[in-house]
Parts: structure tokens; sequence; C-alpha cells
């Protein structure tokens, strides 16, 4: 298993480096009640990196790679991540480590430290003639994954998901309570203030709790710490025509995501 997805499991705050900092709310991803719910229908950057996850972890390969580029394709910092690293090593698809840069440094595109340091790291050990094709085929990928047309994507499926909540109108979702059917009949109920919390829903909310959990992980085990400013020798990739409604990439049948434990 690579060290990037170490640091994916769990989801949340088990990535996190041990600070004095507020912590993040729970990942909703850990509630099998939640997600049975429906929770990730307008989270397809949660629901496809949870596929990415259990295909990677039962050697699915090429599964796991085309669900974490379809993650990536919703803005999903931690997939696009993954990409890179099974491009670097050569897992689900031909070793590129060409392109294996462009994606860490689309993972790395809002300063998460973790994802710099690996992207440094595989700039220095880049070749020329590698590090020249990274930045003449990077701009593409970045039109269609980098956050100016990824992120909105994103924010599409959140807002669709939130207004279909009764009630979020008036504010009185903390008093609804969605039924999820279970075996033989029986139901259970969860509360709306769980479910339909701000911070899961609103684009500003959402994006500020990816930083929280994103901003200073462990990976593997390096720890980041306070360092104050990662040395950037890396050439950063950029697109100046982000293609918001290029194609969704292919992604093979879905299984319905686990929680992960």
């Amino acid at each position: 298993m690579t060290i990037l997805l170490l640091a994916l499991l769990p989801l949340s705050i088990g990535a996190i480096a041990a600070e004095k900092r507020a912590a993040p709310p729970p990942d909703p991803t850990e509630d099998p009640l939640i997600l049975s719910g429906g929770f990730l229908t307008h989270h397809p950057d949660l629901r496809y990196r949870l596929l990415g996850i259990e295909a990677y972890k039962d050697k699915k390969l090429e599964k796991a790679m085309k669900f974490f580029v379809r993650a990536g394709y919703y803005s999903d910092k931690a997939s696009q991540g993954m990409v890179g690293e099974m491009l670097w090593n050569g897992e689900g698809a031909p070793k590129d480590r060409a392109l294996a840069y462009v994606w860490m440094d689309l993972a790395a595109e809002r300063g998460y430290r973790g994802f710099l340091l690996l992207r440094e790291k595989y700039w220095r050990e880049m070749s020329e003639d590698e590090r020249a094709r990274a930045l003449a085929e990077g701009p593409a990928l970045y039109a269609v994954n980098g956050d100016a047309a990824a992120r909105e994507r994103l924010n599409r499926e959140l807002r669709r998901g939130r207004r279909q909540t009764t009630g979020s109108r008036t504010g009185f979702t903390g008093n609804m309570q969605i039924i999820v059917p279970g075996p033989g009949g029986s139901q259970q109920v969860i509360s709306g203030s769980k479910f339909y919390d701000e911070r899961y829903w609103d684009p500003e909310q959402y994006a500020q709790w990816h930083d929280q959990i994103w901003m200073k992980p462990r990976v593997g085990t390096v720890d980041i710490g306070d360092v104050e400013k990662v040395e950037e020798v890396g050439t950063r990739i950029r697109s100046a025509a982000p293609n918001i409604d290029a194609p969704e990439p292919e992604v093979p049948d879905e299984p319905a995501p686990k929680p992960t434990p």
C-alpha cells in the first residue's frame, strides 16, 4: 500500500498532524448510517475516493486508478495525489513520471504541504526530458482538473443537493428526520442537523473543511509539523482556459462505497 494511501485511512482526523489547532468536524464517510441515507449522491469527490480506496485495497489497481481520476475531476486533492503516486510507481497504469508530476502538482494546488513535499521529490528525481514533457502536457490536464474548473463542478453538485433539502429556506433542517429503511422492515433515523450540517453542503465551508484536513497532514512517516514554507524547486503548472464542461472520465460499474472502519 502506498505511503499516500496510508494517509487517507481514515479520511480525515487520522491524516492530520498532531497540532494545537481546532479539530475539523467528524468525517461523514465514517458514519454508515449517513452513507446509507444517500449523502454521497451529491458528494462525488468523496464517493469516488472511497471507491478508489476500496479497489486499491482489493488490488484492483486499474479500477482504483479510474475512480481516483473521477474523484479528481471533482477537485478531490487526495485522489489527485493518489493518481500521481500510482503513475509514479506504475500501479494501475504504465509508469509515467512526467504525468505523475502533473497530478501531484494538481494535488498541491492549494498549498497542502504533504502533497507539496511529494511534488518536490518528484521534480528532483525527474530527468530534463521528463520535466519538459510535464510542462508541455500539464496545462491540458489543468484545464479539466484544476480548481478553476473542477471545484465549480463539485460546487454545483453541493448546491443541487442542498436545494433538495426540505426546510432549507426556513432554517428548520435541525428538526428534520431522515428515515433509512433497514432489513425486515426496520427503520433507522438520521438527524437533519447531522446530515445537513452546512460544513458539508455550503461550498465555501466545505472547502474550509478540506483545508483543515489536508493543509498539514502526515504523509507516511513525515511529520509536516510547523514548517513555515516548503522549499519549492519544481515548476507550477497552470491552465489559462479552465474547461468546466469537460466530459466526466469513464469509471467501472460502481459498487456501494463502504465507510472506512
